[in-house]
């Protein structure tokens, strides 16, 4: 599974015990999901239980060029509610997302950022952040 980066290390991540909400917008639509704890991994890409691993889970696809491992910023998300129950953005991320378009105080990479499901996450993705050429997912 990805999600790790043997070059970078994680900070601490406090993983969800309950279930919570979490919206994703992208290109104009709203995805809402509740997060079992208990199915995680959902996916197979970035770290486990975070805003990635969630919508890939889900089919929600979020730009992630080197597989959700804190490489590149092109699943450079917003948080826009609930930032304050993700993990810290460790000096990696940061400098990763550096390299990100319209970079905001409340950026993150969707591959790093876990949130704890003590309450509702709601994130976007940048209309930027699309691969109009893909033509198959991850």
């Amino acid at each position: 599974m990805a999600g790790t980066n043997p070059y970078i290390t994680t900070g601490p991540i406090e993983k969800p015990t309950t279930r919570y909400e979490l919206i994703v917008r992208c290109e104009g639509v709203e995805h809402t999901f509740q997060v079992d704890p208990a199915r995680l991994p959902y996916g197979h890409a970035g770290l486990v239980g975070s805003v990635l691993d969630v919508a890939e889970g889900h089919d929600v696809p979020i730009e992630h060029t080197c597989g959700g491992v804190c490489a590149c910023s092109t699943c450079h998300i917003v948080v826009i509610e609930g930032l304050d129950t993700c993990n810290e953005a460790t000096d990696d991320e940061l400098d990763q997302l550096e390299e990100a378009p319209g970079m905001k105080l409340n950026s993150r990479l969707a591959c790093q950022c876990v949130p704890n499901g003590t309450k509702r996450v709601v994130v976007e993705v940048p209309g930027w952040n699309r691969n109009a050429v893909k033509e198959t997912p991850h």
